[in-house]
């Protein structure tokens, strides 16, 4: 029996634990019956972001930052409440750094959605 490739990495490795398939590249678990009748819902709806407090994410949104960020190789600090208008969603990130944005006085930059609220 051929196991498919994993929907996330694409690798051909996964291997069954119990009713789950994993693939050992990425660590994605999944149920194979529930993505063979979910088809491309699933997809979408990893593609919802959402900020700090829950309110889904647009592109063309503008965000406040909730909390200090500290921004390497600068020795200001992004303060809270800086608003940044005009976001793009990165929804195939490889890491949580989903938003990439232009933040005044410091310039293009990736944020978390995690440290936004919509504004």
């Amino acid at each position: 029996m051929s196991l498919p490739n994993c929907p996330n990495c694409d690798s051909d490795l996964t291997y069954e634990d119990g009713t789950l398939l994993v693939c050992p590249m990425c660590a994605h678990e999944w149920n194979p019956a529930e993505a063979a009748a979910d088809g491309n819902g699933a997809s979408e709806e990893q593609a919802v972001i959402r900020d700090a407090v829950g309110n889904e994410l647009q592109d063309g949104d503008a965000v406040t930052v909730i909390k200090d960020l500290k921004v390497k190789g600068s020795s200001t600090p992004i303060k809270v409440g800086t608003k940044v208008k005009s976001i793009r969603l990165l929804h195939d990130a490889p890491d949580d750094h989903d938003i990439d944005c232009k933040v005044d006085g410091f310039g293009a930059m990736k944020l978390k959605s995690s440290v936004v609220k919509k504004a």
